[in-house]
């Protein structure tokens, strides 16, 4: 693994920080966190700019609409983006950050070319419909029916923390399609329009004010044959394509942004005279240090992906075997665990920098410290996490 530019790599950092300095200032203002149409129409117009500029899908295959360039161009493309400031992802987040990759690896040519290109181009927005209220973290005990009906499958049941569902055009979700299969096989993995009759949303206000999250209600939905991405009951394979591109590769760009927030919080700590305090300059160093090892951990999480070697011992350990390039190990299980933990630090140490001001709900940072709340639970609880790295990468037995 490389920790420098190589001097493709540098001319390539050069010329997206050119353009982040003249483009950025054209920007409209950024809309208000809850209103999330108004989110989804600003997230799609960056992401439109992004793809007139080429910097989309930088590291997706040619075939799939990207530029076919190298995992190093899409960390430098992530760190330079969050140093300058620039949008987050925000409502484009499923799209371009796990399904849309899970489609790229598993899905067929047609599949690829209908689904890929409207993402890159800023077109259509993605929700995960994963979660059901009565499996919580236990993914395969999910109870979402689908049945077989001539060339399509008739979906029912019932999803919870549904990321984006209330501006989506698409969900990527799993189905059990046989429930006689013991309970990690028989999962299907299939892409749903949104407006497909049978589909309700409801909103979930979270305690940040906003609706990222929302139930959905599938009733006797009918969803093609055709739109189900990989073999039928082998969605969990399918999944854990998904899961290893959400754990390893979808929070990256966060881990830069809390580089670039601590700084602020050092800075704040010395105008208001925290900074006087030994014990809270001591946690900003720590952090200060996690954060920069994080960085590096996802480097090498994303080398290692490159050289398809932690893929394929992923699939070796499953069971599938071959190499699988491109798509994240086990490996990052560890930087989701560490990392959602370090934010929530970070977020705890802002609210003792900004005193009394740390309760104003429309302080960025107060509404980064409720939302960071979740993160031990999202995208696989930390115990989760701790057992992926127990048993994929020390190789101990599974608890009884």
């Amino acid at each position: 693994m490389r920790l420098a530019d190589t001097p493709r790599q540098a001319d390539f950092r050069a010329e997206l920080r050119a353009w982040l300095a003249k483009t950025l200032p054209e920007l409209p203002p950024a809309p208000d966190p809850a209103d999330w149409p108004g989110r989804r129409a600003y997230d799609l117009g960056w992401q439109r700019r992004l793809f007139e500029a080429g910097y989309a899908g930088l590291n997706w295959p040619r075939d799939s609409g990207g530029r076919g360039l190298g995992p190093a161009e899409h960390l430098v493309f992530l760190e330079e983006t969050e140093l300058a400031g620039a949008p987050y992802v925000g409502a484009c987040f499923v799209g371009l950050l796990h399904a849309g990759p899970t489609v790229a690896a598993e899905g067929t040519a047609g599949q690829r070319a209908r689904w890929l290109p409207p993402i890159l181009r800023g077109e259509e927005v993605w929700c995960q419909g994963f979660s059901e209220p009565d499996a919580g973290s236990d993914l395969a005990s999910l109870r979402t029916r689908a049945v077989r009906d001539g060339d399509a499958y008739v979906v029912s049941g019932s999803k919870i923390w549904t990321s984006h569902a209330e501006v989506a055009d698409w969900c990527e979700l799993l189905v059990r399609t046989d429930p006689e299969a013991p309970r990690h096989r028989g999962i299907s993995w299939l892409a749903m329009p949104m407006d497909a009759p049978g589909v309700t949303v409801r909103p979930l206000a979270t305690l940040a004010g906003t609706t990222e999250f929302a139930e959905l209600f599938l009733d006797e939905v009918r969803i093609p044959v055709g739109n189900r991405v990989g073999a039928e009951n082998d969605g969990w394979r399918v999944t854990n394509v998904t899961l290893s591109f959400e754990r390893g590769t979808a929070f990256a760009s966060e881990a830069v942004a809390c580089r670039r927030e601590l700084r602020q919080l050092a800075a704040l700590a010395r105008e208001n005279g925290c900074w006087e305090d030994d014990a809270l300059r001591r946690r900003i160093g720590a952090l200060a240090a996690e954060f920069g090892a994080l960085w590096r951990l996802v480097q090498w999480n994303v080398s290692q992906a490159a050289a398809g070697e932690e893929g394929a011992r992923s699939a070796s350990a499953k069971g599938g075997g071959g190499r699988r390039e491109g798509v994240p190990g086990p490996g990052g299980s560890v930087f989701k665990l560490r990392f959602s933990e370090a934010r929530q630090e970070l977020y705890e140490l802002a609210a003792d920098v900004l005193g009394d001001d740390s309760l104003l709900l429309g302080h960025p940072f107060t509404a980064a410290r409720l939302q960071g709340l979740s993160y031990t639970i999202a995208a696989g609880t930390s115990q989760i996490q701790r057992n992926i790295v127990a048993q994929r990468i020390l190789g101990l037995p599974k608890g009884g």
